[in-house]
């Protein structure tokens, strides 16, 4: 290349307005800060490299690329075995590295856009753009960077969540094709010796399709048999039968006080050993357990936004109890019948309430709960709530699920969501009536021939109970060992309301006097139901009234 040459090169690029704009038009100055700004949006680098410091340039373009390759890679593997995705973003040592690399991103990111303002050089746009440029690099900035920094931090919470709720151990293997766990709502509150899990049921989950079925047990399900290989199945050789007290959610309290030691190896034998009764009980083979605090579950509820239901009946919201007495003031409140969206506080009382009617209308409502939660923590709402919801879980929530195992049961989560839950009770309505006391008396061979064609996809009713002689006596003291909540209807050991001390025993609805003697005659007009109406009933303790008003609030199902 001669002088001449050169001198024309030089001059091009001093005219190039791309890397000298003082020589462009104003129009053309705006254009080009526009441009810089979308190519360090688009390809961080590439700014640099047309217009500022090439070597800048081509280390964040190197960068850009091996980025992109991840994030395609990452893209491959959720299509192709997202369990692994999800194990790595869970395991603690691998999320750790990649909150690191967020971090440093983000930083990069930002000092990428300052420089590519520096490139703009801002004295040389008209006045009324420079406003302009600076909203939208501020704006970029924080869609960018803040975006990977705040996926960084999220990314914390989550790891943080994951270590203390999730236990470090051995993968679970399916049993004849299926995960099998246990969910306990748990309620340890000041006016209870230890935790007393009230709420309890076996979530059976296909390991291929996801599609799931919930077992629920009976607080008060007595004689609840051990697998032969259980600790307990010795000390219980004819099941857990010692009478009242051996109602299946004291279980929990009991080996915590008396039998720790039967499973050594156990940081929590109380859930080991509900584990092993819902395996006798259900003849499948129970691996986890996931027990929530029900009085944090309202904080959960709240943090996912709340949750939609179709209420059924009126549903009580329990007052404290009378000083003295085994029942309770007039209700607090009631939650209406029909869709609602419900907060925490309403979930958790409509989840635990069981005032005027039986342990089973509880039971169908917790379903539907469990039901609308799965249904309604959807992506969106983990995204845009996950902070609260990690926070909430990371306090409520106590398993033995394994931490390594946790991308396969996302991926099991999320298939299920697709599909309807099966429910079955292991008790009234699904097996005999309140009166049969089955739950006293269970007849084991019916429960697991129902369980095995429930799983084998046949019809979920259960066969017809065998005539059999009634036993000769039944033990005294039927009423589980746990004294009813004062205003409540106490329950047998099969869940049935029974009247309180004042009310008629024997009276049918249509022979009752005061505002109720008209319900069910026929001949005059019914009194319509209100909540100032069932609020009087509460009042004068009309429990039979109330019993029959009440008794579609477990008739509900997912909003």
């Amino acid at each position: 290349m001669d002088s001449r040459d050169r001198e024309n090169d030089g001059a091009g690029l001093l005219t190039d307005p791309v890397r000298n704009p003082q020589s462009a038009p104003p129009h053309t100055r705006t254009k080009r800060a526009f441009i810089l700004l979308l190519l360090t949006l688009v390809l961080p680098g590439s700014a640099q490299v047309v217009a500022g410091n090439r070597r800048l340039g081509r280390r964040a373009l190197q960068v850009t690329f091996a980025v992109w390759a991840l994030v395609i890679a990452a893209l491959v593997l959720a299509l192709t075995n997202r369990i692994m995705l999800v194990n790595i973003v869970t395991n603690g040592w691998t999320s750790f590295v990649l909150m690191l690399v967020l971090g440093l991103l983000a930083v990069g990111w930002a000092l990428l856009f300052l420089n590519t303002l520096r490139i703009i050089r801002p004295p040389l746009l008209e006045r009324r753009m420079r406003p302009v440029i600076a909203g939208l690099l501020t704006l970029l900035v924080v869609g960018t960077s803040g975006g990977l920094a705040y996926t960084a931090y999220m990314l914390n919470v989550g790891r943080h969540a994951v270590g203390s709720i999730f236990a470090s151990g051995p993968s679970l293997d399916p049993v004849d094709g299926r995960y099998n766990f246990m969910l306990m709502g748990g309620d340890a509150g000041e006016d209870r010796t230890g935790l007393r899990p009230d709420s309890m049921s076996v979530i059976s989950v296909d390991a291929k399709t996801g599609k799931s079925i919930t077992f629920s047990l009976p607080r008060n399900f007595q004689n609840a048999p051990f697998p032969a290989d259980s600790p307990l199945a010795e000390v219980y050789p004819e099941g857990y039968n010692c009478g009242d007290e051996c109602i299946l959610n004291s279980l929990y309290q009991n080996v915590m006080e008396n039998y720790p030691d039967l499973y050594p190896e156990s940081s929590d034998p109380g859930a080991e050993a509900m584990m092993d009764a819902a395996s006798g009980i259900l003849d499948l083979e129970v691996q986890a357990y996931v027990i929530v605090d029900m009085e944090g579950f309202s904080k959960l509820i709240d943090a996912m936004g709340g949750i939609t239901i179709d209420v059924g009946g009126w549903v009580p919201i329990t007052a404290g109890e009378i000083p003295g007495t085994n029942r309770h003031y007039p209700p607090d409140g009631w939650i209406a019948p029909g869709t609602q969206k419900m907060d925490g506080y309403t979930a958790l009382w409509y989840a635990r309430s069981r005032e005027f009617v039986t342990d089973y209308h509880r039971i169908a409502r917790q379903q539907c709960v469990q039901q609308a939660m799965v249904a309604q923590l959807d992506p969106a709402t983990l995204l845009t709530r996950f902070q609260a919801i990690a926070s909430a879980g990371e306090q409520i929530v106590k398993t033995d699920l394994p931490q390594d195992q946790l991308g396969s049961f996302l991926d099991l989560a999320l298939k299920a969501k697709g599909q309807p839950m099966e429910r079955l009770t292991i008790g009234p309505p699904d097996f005999g009536t309140a009166a049969d006391n089955f739950v006293t008396y269970p007849d084991f061979d019916r429960i697991h021939a129902a369980v095995e064609r429930m799983i084998s996809g046949q019809s979920a009713e259960p066969e017809p109970a065998a005539p059999a002689e009634e036993p000769a006596e039944a033990p005294a003291g039927e009423a589980p060992a746990e004294e009813a909540p004062a205003g409540e209807a106490p329950a047998d050991d099969s869940g049935a309301a029974e009247p309180e001390t004042g009310t008629d025993t024997g009276a049918e609805i249509g022979t009752e006097t005061g505002p109720a003697a008209d319900l069910g005659t026929g001949d005059a007009e019914q009194p319509e139901i209100t909540e100032e109406y069932l609020q009087y009933l509460a009042e004068i303790q009309d429990d039979a009234t109330l019993g029959t008003l009440l008794s579609n609030n477990g008739n509900c199902s997912p909003g």
